[in-house]
């Protein structure tokens, strides 16, 4: 069980790493473990300035990752028009948005009663 929980440790911290490469901004983690019948561990959530930055912090996490613990994820989808895309490393899944899409869904407040732990960038 130890175990596990280092390989998300590890794996949440390449992700921001990923995020900060190329300044994500307001980003928040969700711990989910304490509730029921949730899809996974973890949000990781933040959001860029266009579609571009979107774009641009999607493939920053992937690199950042599988360069560091050679991990790919199971799945990403939205990067087609990058307004929210989501990338699934099963018990984490990253949520990034550009600001006025994450502030229309507001996903934070679907999962209030999950921890949130809020990054501090210095960007």
């Amino acid at each position: 069980m130890v175990k596990k929980e280092n390989n998300a440790d590890q794996l949440i911290t390449h992700i921001l790493k990923g995020i900060e490469e190329v300044k994500g901004k307001d980003i928040q983690i969700l711990d989910l473990r304490e509730i029921d019948n949730t899809v996974c561990d973890y949000f990781i959530i933040c959001n860029g300035t266009s579609n571009t930055q979107v774009n641009a912090i999607v493939n920053s996490i992937q690199k950042t990752v599988s360069k560091a613990i050679k991990d790919k994820p199971w799945h990403v989808e939205g990067t087609e028009n990058a307004e929210w895309v989501l990338i699934d490393y099963v018990n984490i899944v990253v949520h990034v948005f550009q600001k006025h899409i994450r502030e229309y869904y507001d996903i934070e407040s679907l999962w209030g009663d999950a921890k949130t732990t809020t990054i501090e960038t210095n960007y």
